[in-house]
C-alpha cells in the first residue's frame, strides 16, 4: 500500500481490500493484477449520468408513488371525497400551481409505508430522496412534473410579529394549569388525553382543532358566525358572534367530542386563549378535565402545533376559513387520519386508534360504530 501503511492503520478490514484489488484487476496479461489504470476506467464508467431510477424502469412502483402523492381520499366504504379548492395566496417564494385537494402523503411517508404494504417484495423500495429527485431534477422525470404541486412544500417568509399585550385570564386557576396535570399524560401510553386550538382566518373565521396526543387522531370543529354576526354595530361586551367564542367553542366542543366512547374523553390541554372561558361547563357536560398550558409555552401542545401545520395546506393563512362547511372539515380529517405517521411506525392515526379500541375496548362493537359516525360517514 502507499505510504507504507499497514492495513490495520487504514481501519479496514482486509476484506475490503481484497474486494477492491479484484473487481479493479487487469486481465489483459492472463492474470489477475491490480492497475491503478483499470481502476479509474471502471470509477468513470459507475460515474456516467443519467442512470435509468427505479421509478423509470419498475411501472408498479411508479403508479404505487404517483397514487400516493396524488390521489383523491376515500371513505372506508370506497366512496371518493371532494375536499376545499386551496390555492396559492402569493405569500412564498417563486412560482407555484394551485394545491390540490389530495391525499397528499409525502415522499417519506410513501417510501417508508413500501415496507409495510410490501414486506416480501424487495423491488417495491425507494428512498424518498429518489422520489424528491424525480420530481425536481430534469432529465430524471419518471413522475409526472405537475406532481410537485401536491408536495407540501413551501414555508411562509418570517415577519416580525408584534408582542402580545398581556391581559389577565381570570377564568384560569392553579388547580387547572398544565403542572397539575396528571404524569400519564405526558406518556402517551394510553388514549383518551386530547390538545385543541384555533386556526384563525381572514374576517373573524375561525376552525377548531383536536388531535388525540397518543394517537394523532383529529377531530376539526365547525366555528360558523353566528346570528347577526356583521350585520351591524358591535354591541360592547357581547357575545362574540364571529363564531370562535367561548360560548361558541364550548358547544363545538362538547358536540363533537360527545360523540367518542367514554375512556376517550380523558383530559383536554388548550393554550390560554378567551375561547375557552367557558371551561367549566364544558367539564360538566362532557366529563373531560380540561388543562391550560403556560403563556408563551406551544411546545406544551407539540401535538397539536405539528397538526395545526399540516392543516394549514388545506387551509392557508390569509383565506377565509368561514367559506368551509362542516363536511369539507369532516373530509379533511378523513385525509390526515388516513395518512401514515412516523411517529407512529407509519401507520394512520385510524389504524392506531382502530388498535386502541380493538385491544382495550371492552364493548368493541359500539365503540366502532362511534367511531365510524365520526370518520367514516362523510
Amino acid at each position: 500500500m502507499a505510504c507504507g501503511r499497514s492495513l490495520a492503520a487504514w481501519e479496514r478490514t482486509a476484506s475490503t481490500f481484497s474486494r477492491e484489488l479484484r473487481r479493479n484487476a487487469a486481465t489483459r496479461g492472463g492474470g489477475l493484477e491490480y492497475r491503478a489504470t483499470a481502476a479509474q476506467w471502471h470509477a468513470d464508467r459507475s460515474a456516467r449520468r443519467p442512470k435509468p431510477t427505479k421509478l423509470a424502469v419498475n411501472p408498479a412502483l411508479r403508479q404505487y408513488v404517483q397514487e400516493r402523492l396524488a390521489g383523491t381520499v376515500v371513505t372506508p366504504d370506497g366512496a371518493a371525497v371532494h375536499g376545499p379548492a386551496v390555492t396559492w395566496k402569493g405569500r412564498r417564494h417563486g412560482p407555484r400551481q394551485d394545491r390540490r385537494w389530495a391525499t397528499a402523503w409525502s415522499p417519506e411517508q410513501i417510501a417508508r409505508r413500501l415496507r409495510l404494504d410490501f414486506p416480501e417484495d424487495q423491488t417495491m423500495r425507494i428512498s424518498h430522496e429518489a422520489i424528491y429527485r424525480a420530481l425536481f431534477i430534469q432529465g430524471r422525470g419518471a413522475l409526472r412534473r405537475d406532481l410537485t404541486a401536491c408536495l407540501r412544500s413551501g414555508r411562509a417568509l418570517r415577519v416580525p410579529r408584534a408582542r402580545p399585550r398581556r391581559r389577565g385570564k381570570s377564568f384560569i386557576a392553579l388547580e387547572i394549569m398544565i403542572s397539575q396535570r396528571p404524569a400519564a399524560v405526558a406518556d402517551r401510553a394510553v388514549p383518551g388525553h386530547w390538545e385543541g386550538d384555533l386556526i384563525i382566518g381572514l374576517g373573524g373565521s375561525a376552525i377548531g382543532t383536536l388531535v388525540e396526543s397518543t394517537t394523532r387522531f383529529t377531530l376539526l370543529l365547525h366555528l360558523p358566525p353566528m346570528p347577526g354576526h356583521a350585520s351591524g354595530p358591535r354591541v360592547r361586551n357581547g357575545p362574540a358572534l364571529a363564531g370562535h367564542g367561548a360560548e361558541a367553542v364550548r358547544d363545538a366542543i362538547t358536540r363533537t367530542i360527545t360523540t367518542l366512547p367514554e375512556h376517550l374523553r380523558q383530559s383536554l390541554t388548550w393554550d390560554q386563549g378567551a375561547e375557552m372561558a367557558q371551561h367549566a361547563h364544558l367539564r360538566i357536560a362532557t366529563g373531560i378535565q380540561v388543562y391550560f398550558c403556560d403563556p408563551h409555552s406551544p411546545w406544551q401542545r407539540g401535538t397539536n402545533e405539528n397538526t395545526n401545520g399540516l392543516l394549514r395546506q388545506y387551509f392557508p393563512k390569509g383565506t377565509d376559513l368561514g367559506v368551509h362547511d362542516a363536511d369539507t372539515l369532516a373530509a379533511v380529517a378523513l385525509a390526515l387520519n388516513t395518512r401514515p405517521r412516523k411517529t407512529l411506525g407509519w401507520k394512520t392515526p385510524a389504524e392506531a386508534l382502530d388498535e386502541f379500541l380493538a385491544y382495550f375496548g371492552k364493548n368493541e362493537q359500539s365503540d366502532r360504530t362511534n367511531l365510524n359516525r365520526v370518520y367514516g360517514s362523510i
